[in-house]
């Protein structure tokens, strides 16, 4: 066998044989003749090294030097100057580009990465990379020695529930929707990540694509799905383009179309873009709007198992749920089932922000607690602030309090505490929030939101937030905090989705936690946690030094004063905009409610 004392492998994918990857190869392999080097250095084509972006690339092994951006014309100054000086030509060296990923980081203490365990690991635009992780093994070990119904009990045991927000156990939805004897049948996968702040599912989709398009194909292959649907927002472009390149490049290795891995089992996928309606999460309004119709939900049953896409039996599992199928059907039912507590098996994505020290994506065993979800991994409350309360399930959870902390992270806990587990937000609130105005604010989302259709959600959510706003600005009323209860239990009694049942949730779970901030709102016209502008005022105190930076800077020219003398804010002019605190270098501006 010939001996080369370096390799030099040269990109041949399509973006760089576009800038004249194949010019660079017919120029070394010159260049090496004309200097005598042919029987020391190999040259060899191969698939993608970088990103392209700056191709043509090159690698030189052993030394393991990237070069990128060079022509057929640069190739005599390469070849001499390195491999025949021995000098790494700089200028054509990639420059290591530093990426600080804000979003997810390294793993940290108590997290567990299953669904996430790829993203930032591995190039999503490249199919390649993902099959290096052992990607698409579990759909081989699937159709290749597993009947239907065996996945079905593989996920079934596993316990694995849909991650969507309600919790229903996946491998029973997919059992269901196999029985029905009709056909096509359809899988559909909702990416419509609408909560305020979440951002899990765009992570993964963004990151790690192919491992929901290969859950999709092994729900498809278990139901007996010939088609799906990834329904993902207009508002994740990267997502999108990220989605489309992995469904080409999964068609082009034969694990989508016709006669999959040479069975007979035939399945394939489109993305279908949402206009980033928050309803369309409600499973049959996001099906409505994949046929083109209003996304407007519908009273079930029938259930979408039964009459679905096109009035056919449908499977609508959200990205994080098929994220997990091809980890549990690689591992086993067991290694994912020993994570979690009894009923709440494996680990769940989060999007924790709000008022900690370390926001971000983190992924945790089913079970922690919210203390150490709040102080172990996300770094405890900023700035040395008192915890307050724990907003889950989005903007139609519930607030927890400090006497929560300690509940394990399931289902059936957070229920039972007043809230739910939602698709994975989760918002910190510190001593200063005003937990009128964080239900103001929850409620201000959902009514926005609301489709219009039944009348409970479209008016009774109106009539809410007019309440709660009337209590912010200082003009509640005895008896509205009455009234404002009453209206949360019918608007969530009687609304037909999801989306007004729960909307309730945030004033209702602050009612029962925090009632003697509303009863400080409406009868003694004060703001307990200083945030409501009606209710607060702006004094000067006596450590002013009359340095004029607040009167100067004022907008609406409500502080007086002469230079060296305390100044004096006018309260009939004053707006509560807060600019004088932001500015005094000697805090001697004080809030008052």
């Amino acid at each position: 066998m010939a001996f080369y004392r370096s390799h030099v492998l040269v990109c041949v994918d399509p973006e760089c044989l576009a800038k004249g990857a194949h010019d660079v190869v017919d120029a070394m392999q010159d260049e090496l003749v004309a200097q005598g080097l042919l029987d020391e250095i190999q040259v060899l084509e191969t698939s993608r090294i970088g990103g392209c972006s700056d191709g043509p690339e090159m690698m030189v092994y052993p030394e393991g030097v990237h070069y990128v951006g060079m022509t057929a014309d640069d190739i005599p100054y390469l070849v001499e100057e390195h491999f025949l000086k021995g000098r790494i030509v700089e200028k054509f060296r990639e420059v290591t580009k530093v990426v600080v990923d804000e979003e997810l980081g390294p793993l940290r203490p108590k997290e567990v990465r299953v669904v996430l365990r790829n993203c930032g690991e591995i190039d999503p635009m490249n199919i390649e990379d993902y099959l290096a992780v052992d990607g698409y093994q579990a759909l081989g070990k699937v159709i290749g020695g597993m009947t239907p119904e065996q996945v079905i009990d593989e996920v079934t045991k596993s316990g694995l529930r849909g991650r969507g927000g309600a919790g229903f156990p996946a491998g029973r939805k997919w059992g269901l929707t196999r029985q029905v004897e009709d056909s096509p049948k359809y899988m559909v996968c909702n990416a419509d990540e609408g909560d305020p702040g979440a951002f899990m599912n765009r992570r993964v989709l963004e990151g790690d694509p192919h491992s929901v398009i290969e859950g999709m194909i092994i729900g498809a292959y278990a139901t007996g799905a010939s088609f799906g649907y990834i329904y993902c927002r207009a508002e994740y472009p990267l997502a999108v383009e990220t989605l489309n390149l992995a469904l080409t490049q999964a068609r082009e290795f034969g694990f989508l179309g016709k006669n999959i891995l040479g069975t007979d089992f035939n399945f394939d996928l489109e993305v279908r873009v949402g206009a980033g309606a928050f309803v369309c999460g409600e499973e049959t309004a996001l099906m409505a709007s994949i046929m083109g119709m209003r996304g407007e939900p519908r009273p079930r049953p029938p259930f979408p198992s039964v009459q679905g896409v096109w009035g056919k039996p449908t499977n609508n599992n959200n990205v994080e749920t098929y994220a997990n199928v091809p980890q549990i059907i690689l591992n086993g039912a067991d290694w994912y089932a020993s994570m979690g507590t009894e009923r709440s098996k494996g680990t769940k994505t989060f999007a924790v922000g709000g008022n900690v020290a370390k926001p971000g994506l983190i992924e945790v065993p089913m079970g922690i607690t919210l203390r150490e979800i709040i102080f172990d991994v996300a770094g405890g409350i900023k700035d040395g602030r008192q915890f307050k309360a724990v907003q889950t399930g989005g903007p139609m959870g519930g607030c927890l309090t400090e006497k929560h902390l300690d509940l394990p992270l399931d289902y059936e806990a957070l229920s039972q505490a007043g809230s739910m587990m939602g698709s994975g937000g989760l918002v910190v609130m510190d001593e200063n929030s005003c937990m009128v105005d964080i239900a103001r604010f929850f409620m201000d989302f959902t009514q926005a939101e609301s489709c219009g259709k039944c009348v409970p959600c479209r008016i009774g959510t109106r009539r809410i937030l007019e309440l709660l706003q009337k209590m912010c600005d200082g003009k509640g009323q005895p008896g509205d905090i009455e009234k404002l209860e009453e209206l949360c239990h019918e608007v969530a009694k009687n609304s037909l989705c999801g989306l007004g049942q729960g909307a309730p949730n945030p004033v209702l779970s602050t009612l029962a936690h925090f009632r003697h901030e509303y009863e400080a709102h409406v009868y003694e016209k004060r703001c307990p946690a200083k945030v409501c502008r009606p209710l607060i005022r702006y004094e000067i105190e006596e450590s002013c030094t009359g340095c004029m930076v607040c009167a100067r800077n004022c907008p609406v020219e409500a502080i007086s004063g002469e230079r060296r003398q305390q100044h004096v804010i006018d309260q009939n002019i004053c707006i509560r905009c807060g600019i004088c605190m932001q500015v005094c270098n000697f805090n001697s501006v004080a809030v008052e409610s």
